[in-house]
């Protein structure tokens, strides 16, 4: 019985890893994809764009663990859109090679969230 439990603890840590791993080539995408399409949003090449991803993949992480809400702009609401503008606008003081205003932040966080309803993957960490 020991043995089974140590099998599902270290299967429940890689699941929380691939879940991490998985929410990071996620936001990758998505977010190569809305500072394609917003104006005022730009990421000068693929090493910032990955930065980025892990500060934005961090920062939800975060955000979910001690408050309980996702920053994601549809399905969750006012707070949800709120804390995706945040974010992303945020995440230019800690990614070289990233720029985003506040007007492109709030349409960015309407594109962020319309692409990550719409490209499949395990949302909850």
């Amino acid at each position: 019985m020991d043995n089974n439990s140590n099998t599902q603890s270290s299967s429940s840590s890689m699941g929380t890893l691939g879940q991490i791993v998985g929410r990071f080539i996620v936001a990758a995408i998505i977010l190569g994809i809305t500072a394609f399409f917003t104006p005022g949003f730009s990421i000068n090449n693929i090493w910032s764009l990955a930065v980025s991803a892990v500060v934005l993949t961090v920062m939800d992480y975060l955000i979910i663990k001690f408050t309980g809400l996702h920053a994601m702009a549809f399905g969750k609401g006012f707070v949800g859109f709120v804390l995706a503008v945040v974010v992303l606008y945020a995440t230019q003081f800690f990614v070289a090679g990233y720029s985003i205003s506040w007007m492109a932040a709030i349409i960015g966080a309407l594109i962020y969230g319309v692409i990550d309803y719409i490209i499949p993957g395990e949302q909850g960490m």
